[in-house]
């Protein structure tokens, strides 16, 4: 369940809509839509010199893991985008992480039961 909130700005609908369809495409990373977490769009401050600064905030817990970005734009919806990019990229990165450990110990195993190593993958000596 996603909980989106504003901050200095009313939530309208096309809001609501336009985070949601931008959060379906972060769903498709996860385990049968299994994606929770906290949304926060907005408006920094009601005086700045150089116009509107927009801010927003993913907090996001998708397959056990967590993530968080944050991004200050002059448009609200360029800063939804940021976010989303930088959260997508957080999760590939994780994802591509993971397998690479798993296929470095998957290829140590293979080699310490054919011989050819002595090392025990388990314990790293």
């Amino acid at each position: 369940m996603i909980n989106i909130k504003a901050t200095n700005i009313d939530l309208t609908n096309s809001i609501k809509k336009y985070v949601n369809k931008r959060l379906s495409q972060v769903k498709k990373f996860g385990r049968s839509g299994q994606i929770s977490g906290f949304i926060e769009v907005g408006k920094m401050t009601n005086h700045h010199n150089k116009g509107e600064v927009f801010k927003a905030e993913f907090n996001i817990t998708l397959n056990g893991d967590n993530f968080f970005t944050v991004s200050e734009k002059e448009d609200l919806y360029l800063a939804i985008d940021d976010a989303k990019e930088e959260i997508i990229r957080q999760i590939t990165e994780t994802k591509s992480k993971k397998q690479t450990l798993f296929k470095r110990g998957a290829i140590s195993v293979k080699k310490m039961i054919k011989g050819i190593s002595d090392r025990n993958p388990f314990t790293s000596k």
